[in-house]
Order: structure tokens, then C-alpha cells, then sequence
């Protein structure tokens, strides 16, 4: 994929972290935190607030991230027919659940790293972590509730069912992987394999591309269609997020900034190992479900386990249904993005996607 093309994800995404500074501050404030607090009957401690809050949550925000669901919402709401200045303030809200669900996904894998520095939870503890984490997912309605008035009453309540519903989607596939994990279960398919991911994976951007056709006033039947979109995007993302974790070596590991085979250690269901469980001999089977079942983190174990993936082409499979669920994707979208620009920067996004190394 040609740099040029996807340029527009670095520049939109300093633009993010500027309005995100705005209304969540380094340190807080009495006056900041009148922008969403009632008044409270008592004294606040503002060093609390800093060090368990505001401090954890920008070592996390600092160290950087590529931004993209944001960039995605303002050029995907543009593509659609809409001016990003009208929803430009509302675009860090997907940001910080998305930074939200990292926080808390690292302790529910045991993570030691996440973007080349220790998980947040390594430095903070578990408790401080959780609580910053779920802070995340509730905080970035402020953006909404400022910019509100803008959009129609039944707007807004479309605006907070499909968040509430994405939410709960995000959950019931999260548990779904961990109870995989957690347990010696091989016979996964496919298809629960992909819609385990249209929960977890899935849901920010299905959910970024619903609301978007909620602010616009589309229809139900469109919105739904949109959110298909993005749901595939989702799943597409995190297929490419297993291959790098196999396959990665080097500086490009140093850029992908986790563990080498995280997936590996922590006995994770991927798309390529439920190929593989499917296609392999008996004696490969079980070695490979022996070294997933033991969570190991020996080099040596885990290399094992991704040459009997690579013998059985789990890699090539999953690239493959990746670039499928892409293609698939784009057609059923593309009739509905009018902003030929803003539907460029989409598709070379999309694109990217499958070619990332990052």
C-alpha cells in the first residue's frame, strides 16, 4: 500500500488528540469537571482524580496509536453525504472507548505490553487500571451531550441505543474468546469464530458506521446496512491483528509495540488455528492444542505451534477470507458513499487494512 494514500490517518489524527486535550485535560480541573459533573455535596480531591484518572489514562493516550477509528467516523459521516464540522468535536468519543476496551482487554489476556511500553495494569496495578479503563467507556458521552443540540431528539436517542447495544455486543463477544481461551474447546467453527469477532472486534466500527447514519437521518434498513460494513471492516482488522502476532519479527515487531505470539500464550482460538484444527493430522492436533492449553511463554513452544499453523496454510486461509470479507464489504457499501474524495480515503483505508504492518 502506497504511504501517500492513507497520509490523511497521521494529519486527521493529530487533529483528534488536540480536541481530546480540550475536553480531557492532563490535569483536572474544578473547571473541567463542571463540564459533566452535577454539583457535588462535598469537596472533591483533584489529586485523586489526577492519579488514578488523568495520569494513567494519558500514559496510555501518549503513547500514540494510529487514531483511526475517529479519522474512519469523520470521513466516513463525509462520505455519506455529511460535513465534518458538524460532527467534528463528537469524533474522540470512538477514541477513548476504543482506548477503554484495550485498557481493560490487556488485563483480561495477562498483556505485558501494549505499543512497545508496559501495559497499563503492569504500572498502575489491576485496580487502578480496571477503573481508568471503564471510566473510558462512559467519559466520551461528554462529546455527544456538548454538541447535542445540533440533532433532533429521536437522533439522539437512536445515537445512544446503538451505542448501548454495541457495548453490550462488545461484551458477549469478549467472553466468548475468554471462555475459549480459558478452556480446552476445539471445535469451534468458522462461523461462531467470525461472529465472535462482530461482537468484539466488530462492534466499534459497526458502531461508528451506524451512528454516523443515525446523524444523518437514514433510515433503519440503511443504518443496518452500514453497520454490516463496518462490522466486516472489524473482523477483517482483527484477522490481521492475529497474522502479525505470528509473524512479525524485528523492528517490525518493535512497531507492532506486543509480546511475540501473544495469542500463542494466551491459548487464543484465531481464525488460523481453528483452520488448522480443522485440517491437521491427529498428532498435529494435539500437540497444537497442548502448547495453546498450557498458556505457555517459551519461544521455542510457541514457534512450534505457528510452523504447524504455517504447514497447514492457516496464514494464506486467513488472509485470504480477510481480502473476501473486504471485497464483500465494499460492494455492499460503496452505492451508499457519495463524497468522492472521503470515498477514496475509505477505500484506501480498507485496503490498508490487509497490507498493515502495524
Amino acid at each position: 500500500m502506497d504511504e501517500k494514500k492513507i497520509s490523511f490517518l497521521k494529519k486527521e489524527g493529530r487533529l483528534i488528540d488536540k480536541i481530546i486535550l480540550k475536553f480531557f485535560p492532563k490535569k483536572p480541573t474544578k473547571k473541567w469537571l463542571d463540564l459533566f459533573l452535577k454539583k457535588t455535596s462535598f469537596d472533591l480531591s483533584l489529586k485523586a482524580i489526577e492519579k488514578a484518572i488523568n495520569e494513567p489514562i494519558w500514559n496510555f493516550l501518549d503513547r500514540g496509536g494510529k487514531r483511526w477509528r475517529p479519522v474512519f467516523f469523520l470521513n466516513f459521516f463525509e462520505a455519506l453525504g455529511g460535513k465534518k464540522e458538524k460532527v467534528i468535536f463528537l469524533a474522540p468519543f470512538f477514541e477513548l472507548v476504543h482506548e477503554g476496551t484495550l485498557i481493560v482487554d490487556d488485563i483480561e489476556d495477562s498483556a505485558n505490553l501494549r505499543r512497545g511500553k508496559p501495559a497499563l495494569h503492569k504500572i498502575y496495578g489491576q485496580d487502578i487500571a480496571i477503573n481508568a479503563g471503564n471510566f473510558l467507556y462512559f467519559f466520551p458521552y461528554l462529546f455527544f451531550s456538548l454538541v447535542k443540540n445540533k440533532f433532533k431528539k429521536e437522533i439522539q436517542i437512536k445515537f445512544l441505543e446503538i451505542y448501548l447495544q454495541e457495548m453490550i455486543n462488545l461484551h458477549l463477544g469478549q467472553a466468548t474468546d475468554i471462555f475459549w481461551h480459558k478452556n480446552k474447546i476445539s471445535d469451534i467453527s468458522i462461523s461462531e469464530y467470525f461472529q465472535m469477532c462482530a461482537f468484539k472486534t466488530g462492534c466499534l466500527v459497526r458502531m461508528i458506521c451506524k451512528i454516523a447514519g443515525a446523524l444523518l437521518g437514514k433510515d433503519n434498513k440503511t443504518i443496518e446496512k452500514l453497520g454490516r460494513f463496518g462490522e466486516k471492516i472489524g473482523i477483517a482488522f482483527q484477522i490481521q491483528d492475529d497474522i502479525l502476532d505470528i509473524s512479525l519479527e524485528g523492528k517490525e515487531r518493535k512497531a507492532f509495540g506486543k509480546d511475540f505470539g501473544n495469542d500463542i500464550k494466551e491459548g487464543k482460538k484465531t481464525l488460523m488455528v481453528i483452520f488448522v484444527l480443522q485440517k491437521a493430522n491427529k498428532k498435529d492436533k494435539k500437540r497444537l492444542l497442548e502448547i495453546l492449553d498450557k498458556h505457555t511463554d517459551f519461544f521455542k513452544e510457541k514457534k512450534e505451534a505457528i510452523e504447524i499453523i504455517k504447514k497447514y496454510k492457516g496464514i494464506d486461509f486467513a488472509r485470504e477470507k480477510s481480502k473476501e470479507l473486504l471485497k464483500s464489504a465494499w460492494q455492499e457499501v460503496a452505492p451508499y458513499l457519495k463524497e468522492k474524495k472521503s470515498k477514496e480515503k475509505i477505500q484506501n483505508f480498507v485496503n490498508f487494512l490487509i497490507e498493515r504492518k502495524v
